[in-house]
């Protein structure tokens, strides 16, 4: 058996069941469509930025057509931005003016869409900033977009993080208030190893993490948090890579998610052209889960409030996949079994999954599996695979693999799908 996480302090039961979310950055940083990070990239000081907040208008916004779309692409959980580093926040904050109700949307962009995603039946789940680059109490760093204005460094020296850190909390405290029930909390993000020299990083005693999740865990208990506070969390992160197997922190395995894009960005990115294919996606949602974790797929929508077309179409493409192999995804796992070369293996219960990366030639060798199956069929139309335990296969050519091995014996035509799957019935253990 392979060995399981230690119990989260929220509730992770449906999290490693759904194994497969949406996350969304969405903000004013969509109308310069050059990445979430432009004002930091560009050094565009908050003057300058301010154009993008007074021309803010999602006419097109639709929450229920993006609820939709989440779902048809067999997504379990939404993950949204309530704000990323540039302060700008998509919901109604009482604590300050820099809002999507202040800017021609005139209204609370997150509350329709935890309505939209309530009804669609996915779970909810809020990114929030730990950063914020246009609050006046946020220290001028080596991040900040105006870090090489000297001028704008020296007036500004006096700012005082703690000051910052009671507005992040009491932000965090209203969304935690005022949403009803959150699932999922992602803080974002500690740096408090990088140094300038004439700045250093930001980390837990800047945020007052300790305390901020003591309010978390109090409003919300249930909720599961991200690991980017620096005082642990519910899960861990790893960002734009697929982990080598199920991650472990100080030597024990752990929830975790993958957080990957589309094309490199978080935010809408006009002229970026690296779109992955579906089915790369496909195959790192089920590498993913293979190594006991979930997989959360990020779409930036445009300044008009729609999905780029390119997104829809591939979250459509992977939609049609998890119809027909949901079963592989869904409560499903690692395996203890060490599957073929060019194959991934996801587990539920007696169901073992065999992911095929590469489709071979008529024969699929199963090292170990002989005597432990008792029947196999495609997963996307349910038809029988057959098997050979031992023999031969061919014009009495003895077959020179493993004595242990199964084979199975495969149409020469691949399935019309993005990545085939044949689900494999073990047979029950013999008892002790």
């Amino acid at each position: 058996m392979i060995p399981q996480p230690a119990p989260t302090v929220g509730r992770s039961d449906w999290f490693v069941h759904d194994r497969f979310g949406l996350f969304i950055h969405w903000g004013i940083y969509a109308l310069p469509a050059r990445h979430e990070w432009v004002k930091n990239r560009e050094k565009i000081a908050d003057a300058d930025y301010q154009r993008y907040f007074d021309h803010f208008d999602p006419d097109l916004y639709d929450p229920a057509a993006w609820a939709r779309a989440a779902r048809n692409a067999g997504m379990r959980y939404v993950v949204v931005t309530t704000k990323h580093h540039d302060g700008f926040c998509l919901f109604d904050s009482q604590l300050t003016d820099y809002k999507a109700t202040n800017t021609p949307a005139r209204r609370d962009l997150i509350r329709p869409l935890v309505e939209a995603f309530r009804a669609e039946g996915l779970k909810i789940g809020f990114y929030h900033s730990l950063i914020d680059w246009h609050h006046p109490e946020f220290p001028v760093d080596g991040l900040h977009p105006q870090r090489d204005d000297l001028a704008f460094r020296e007036a500004q020296r006096h700012r005082d993080v703690r000051k910052y850190a009671e507005y992040l909390h009491g932000q965090v405290r209203e969304l935690l208030t005022n949403y009803g029930k959150i699932d999922i909390l992602w803080l974002d993000f500690s740096y408090s190893s990088r140094d300038w020299g004439w700045s250093k990083g930001k980390g837990k005693d800047d945020w007052q993490s300790e305390r901020l999740v003591a309010m978390v865990r109090q409003l919300q208990p249930e909720v599961l948090l991200n690991n980017r506070a620096e005082v642990g969390g519910d899960f861990v992160t790893p960002e734009q890579y697929q982990p080598r197997g199920w991650v472990h922190v100080d030597g024990q395995p752990v929830v975790w998610e993958a957080c990957q894009t589309l094309n490199g960005s978080w935010g809408y990115d006009r002229d970026n052209l690296d779109w992955k294919p579906p089915t790369l996606l496909v195959r790192m949602l089920v590498d993913s889960v293979s190594k006991g974790g979930n997989l959360l797929l990020n779409v930036g929508p445009t300044a008009r409030g729609e999905f780029d077309p390119r997104a829809q179409q591939t979250l459509a493409a992977i939609g049609e996949w998890t119809r027909l192999h949901g079963r592989a995804i869904y409560g499903a796992t690692a395996s203890p079994l060490t599957p073929p070369p060019d194959c991934r293996y996801t587990q539920r219960g007696n169901r073992l999954y065999l992911h095929a990366f590469a489709w071979p030639f008529r024969h699929l060798h199963l090292p170990g599996m002989a005597g432990r199956v008792e029947y196999a069929q495609l997963l996307n139309d349910a038809s029988e695979i057959r098997m050979v335990e031992t023999g031969t296969l061919g014009h009495g050519t003895p077959d020179s693999g493993a004595a242990d091995s199964l084979t199975l014996v495969l149409p020469v035509q691949k399935p019309d799908v993005t990545v085939p799957v044949i689900e494999l019935f073990l047979k029950a253990a013999p008892q002790a």
